[in-house]
């Protein structure tokens, strides 16, 4: 059974491993990151702990019973009880639910860990099974996302209101 865990030093192996065996997977729907990316991801990694100790962003890991990584959540830019909301599970647990539980107990925790009120999050126009997680976790369309917003696509932004 997988779990949600928050991101440690110890996921940065294992993080690295999903976004580069998942590589081709992701760019089909929300774009490349770029050779750059992988090549300096352990800095990364340490920036993104920075940035999560600093209480500005929170991010989480589903980690299966092998130790893989088999998806990303992250809470983005928290402040005045309001986060983003970003995530990408794996193409080998695609289409069984498994992003739409993990994205209900993110907001789960959002509410109850992190204090937050409200989530937002983006998806393209094309990505009709991000639209279809979101939909299912109870976010709601709120308005356009530019193409700035989604990595050079449009697509909609979405709200969820959180109760602790």
């Amino acid at each position: 059974m997988p779990k949600l865990e928050q991101l440690r030093a110890g996921h940065s192996q294992a993080v690295l491993t999903f976004e580069l065996v998942n590589r081709a997977y992701f760019a089909a729907s929300i774009g490349d990151r770029g050779d750059a990316f992988f090549d300096q991801y352990p800095d990364r990694h340490r920036a993104l702990l920075a940035e999560q100790e600093a209480g500005v962003c929170a991010f989480y890991a589903l980690v299966g019973d092998d130790g893989s990584v088999l998806g990303r959540f992250n809470l983005y830019d928290l402040e005045d009880g309001t986060a983003r909301l970003g995530y990408r599970v794996a193409q080998q647990v695609a289409g069984r639910g498994v992003a739409t539980a993990t994205v209900q107990e993110v907001c789960r925790l959002a509410a109850a860990r992190h204090g937050l009120r409200t989530l937002r999050a983006a998806t393209s126009h094309d990505n009709a099974a991000s639209q279809k997680v979101l939909s299912k976790a109870g976010f709601v369309p709120v308005g356009p996302a530019a193409p700035s917003d989604l990595g050079g696509k449009s697509g909609t932004w979405y709200q969820r209101d959180l109760q602790a």
